[in-house]
């Protein structure tokens, strides 16, 4: 990746010195301006696939960027769309001219109707709601079209801030009852009251949206969701890293964060968690899940929470990080729909914590081992002492010499990373031969190979994957696959990333610039693809045991993304299977078997399509006995699945000899979280089942259980 780099960086310094920009060009003030100027000129000679920008590319823009601006239509009249919509076939015109007309129009048009708004919700807050009407409201934004009057406007944003301010007079109701069970002499409060406060809390969860986040905008923060929306019609993991989001993303790299320890990303208007970092406040809570929304975040010291639905995903994290020892309460609305409050302590977080990390695992006096790996990281600083392949090489070692017979390698929600670290890895369990092959645009097909003829572990193995499991995880999962060297058990594909990126500092491409920082842009620049010669992009990994799980029935993946590049296929590469299994389809058709008859399972399929169906449940009703009755319903149907988190294998998991010593000089809590990563294991039914396929899984040859190299034993 870091030579990849460099060369595109060469490439694009010596094209856009080829061109004919004047100097005068580079030291025009107008930033925007020279902004569309790189991001446009960097797109179309470094893109895997630059798209045409035509009418077509004008009219999606168009579409993307209304939306971008305001995704609940609670500001823009119909008559506002109107008046833009004369530029719909002109934005790729105006960009190859860097005129900036469309966003100027719709910036002023904008905060125009953000002031009026102001107005709005101050009128429709001023009065009590009744929460005795049968009327509903849906939560799917994209059925609504915009308003044709600033009446039906005022009546849309009573719609939306009725059911933003009943969750709050929930709330309200539920500390009354429990104020009354604990004091006998506790004068409870009426209804008008609670309703009064569950409205004045929205009140002031949207001043402070208003004015803290909208207000504090310059001009050049909406200037980048212009540019980002731009970009982004290139593919899903093209984006523009604005001065300030790159400062983030620099931070974010540096190896420590302080806060719950979770990453997040917004979508729409909602901001998900789409990583726990193992060890983090979050993690150890055992209250959060990937794909969770954040809907609100209430400090220690205050009474009541700020809304961050529709904020900037930069200003939500202000509110949701802060100082070690400070508690932070977050309402969390889960996969399924159903909505609770959970308060965490913050922390600092390592992100070492997100490295490899494997576990004896015993049953029936045989001894196997399980690798957990997060994400592919490597420091390119450091690559020999820092780097995912290194360490999952050390841990299979320390395994081997606890005896063990079969080794399952943990990719479930590993969001991928280090293209090189994947290669490397996949190595420890092959002789040689290529791993991955990588095509840039006009560029003949690389193959990147494993070029060491030692084996690491030449036992059997088994891959496990989930939805999440993405880009490096389906490189690696693909190459065991294909060499059939292990066994894929999980979903019924893979995420479906098959494309490579690099973050391109723009201001390395002028010079004498007086425009200030311009940012970085993160842009598509190869895809990989399989050995045998299919992409994974959209169609993922097609795993040999597929099994039901938490988002079997829902919309996630690559394919689930705006504009994301087509699947292909190319000429495969040169390889020879792997040979010493005797009974490789044997024993997957033995671990189907298993998995169709398992109650488990079955229950676990069950709630997916449960979660699955409260999703498409959009419409909720404002009448608070109907909201009430819903959710109590919600909670009493999903106790029939309280079963999953009971479950209990008879497998037994301990640490390694190597961690064990580690513990008694341990000052991080490591005895705490593998002792809290071993009870999660043994209620895992995925592990349980790749422990049986490690026992069906007959080599033809005897391994060996101790940590010795494999190159001469194997011959190819």
């Amino acid at each position: 990746m870091k030579r990849n780099y460099k060369v595109l960086s060469l490439l694009l310094l010596l094209a856009f010195a080829s061109c004919s920009f004047t100097t005068k060009t580079f030291d025009n003030p107008d930033k925007d301006k020279l902004l569309v100027q790189i991001i446009t000129f960097v797109l179309e000679r470094g893109h895997f696939d630059p798209i045409a920008m035509d009418d077509t590319f004008s009219e999606e823009l168009f579409d993307d960027y209304i939306e971008t601006l305001d995704p609940f239509k609670r500001y823009f009249l119909e008559s506002d769309i109107k008046d833009f919509e004369k530029y719909k076939l002109e934005l790729d015109d105006q960009l190859k001219a860097t005129d900036v007309t469309f966003f100027n129009v719709t910036h002023e048009r904008l905060l125009k109707r953000i002031a009026e708004a102001k107005v709005i919700y101050g009128e429709v807050l001023s009065t009590p709601f009744d929460y005795t009407i049968n009327e509903t409201f849906n939560t799917d934004y994209d059925k609504d079209t915009f308003v044709k009057n600033k009446k039906e406007l005022k009546e849309r944003w009573r719609k939306q801030l009725k059911f933003s301010t009943l969750s709050n007079y929930d709330d309200l109701q539920i500390q009354e009852e429990q104020a009354n069970k604990n004091d006998v002499l506790y004068k409870a409060k009426s209804s008008e009251t609670l309703e009064k406060e569950a409205r004045e809390a929205t009140q002031r969860s949207l001043e402070i949206y208003f004015n803290d986040n909208i207000d504090d905008l310059k001009r050049e923060d909406w200037f980048a969701i212009y540019v980002n929306t731009i970009v982004e019609e290139f593919d899903p993991h093209t984006y523009y890293l604005a001065p300030r989001n790159k400062a983030a993303f620099d931070m974010d790299m540096s190896g420590k964060l302080e806060g719950i320890g979770a990453r997040l990303q917004k979508r729409m208007d909602y901001i998900k968690i789409v990583e726990l970092i193992s060890g983090g406040p979050a993690w150890r809570s055992k209250e959060l899940d990937v794909e969770d929304v954040i809907l609100k975040v209430k400090q220690e010291d205050e009474e009541f929470p700020v809304d961050i639905v529709g904020m900037r995903i930069d200003d939500a994290i202000k509110y949701i990080k802060g100082p070690k020892g400070t508690n932070v309460t977050l309402t969390i609305k889960k996969v399924d729909g159903t909505i609770k409050d959970v308060t965490i302590t913050r922390d600092v977080v390592e992100l070492g914590e997100t490295y490899a990390k494997s576990s004896v695992v015993e049953k029936d006096g045989r001894t196997f081992g399980i690798i957990n790996l997060p994400k592919f990281y490597v420091d390119f600083d450091d690559y020999k002492n820092v780097n995912a392949a290194q360490d999952v090489k050390k841990e299979i070692e320390r395994l081997k010499e606890e005896g063990m017979e079969g080794l399952i390698l943990d990719l479930r929600n590993n969001g991928g990373g280090s293209l090189p670290t994947v290669v490397d890895m996949a190595g420890l369990f092959i002789k040689d031969g290529p791993i991955v092959q990588v095509r840039s645009t006009g560029a003949a097909k690389e193959v990147l190979k494993d070029r060491d003829k030692s084996i690491t572990w030449d036992g059997p193995l088994v891959v496990l994957v989930n939805e999440l499991s993405a880009s490096a995880s389906e490189i690696m999962a693909a190459a065991m696959q294909d060499y059939k060297r292990a066994i894929v058990i999980g979903s019924k594909q893979t995420y479906g990333k098959g494309t490579v990126q690099n973050v391109y500092n723009l201001n390395d491409l002028v010079r004498n610039s007086t425009s200030g920082d311009l940012g970085a842009l993160a842009f598509t620049t190869q895809k990989y693809y399989r050995i045998n010669g299919g992409s994974v992009q959209l169609e993922g990994v097609q795993s040999d045991v597929k099994v039901p799980g938490r988002f079997s029935f829902i919309e996630v993946g690559e394919k689930e993304k705006d504009n994301p590049l087509p699947y292909d296929e190319i000429t495969a590469a040169e390889f020879t299977p792997w040979e010493y299994y005797f009974d490789y389809d044997a024993t997957i058709k033995k671990s189907k078997e298993r998995m169709s008859n398992n109650a488990q399972l079955k229950l676990i399929e069950e709630n997916a399509r449960w979660v699955k169906s409260k999703i498409d449940e959009t419409t909720v009703s404002l009448n608070y006995d109907t909201y009430k009755k819903d959710l109590e319903l919600n909670d009493e149907e999903s106790k029939r699945f309280d079963a999953i988190s009971k479950y209990q294998t008879n497998l037994t998991f301990r640490s390694h000899a190597y961690e064990q010593n580690l513990f008694t000089q341990d000052t991080t809590d490591l005895k705490e979280k593998r002792e809290r990563w071993h009870k999660s294991l043994s209620k895992d039914v995925y592990v349980e089942e790749a422990i049986h396929v490690l026992e069906d899984l007959k080599t033809s040859y005897p391994i060996d259980k101790v940590a010795l190299n494999k190159s001469n034993k194997i011959k190819n």
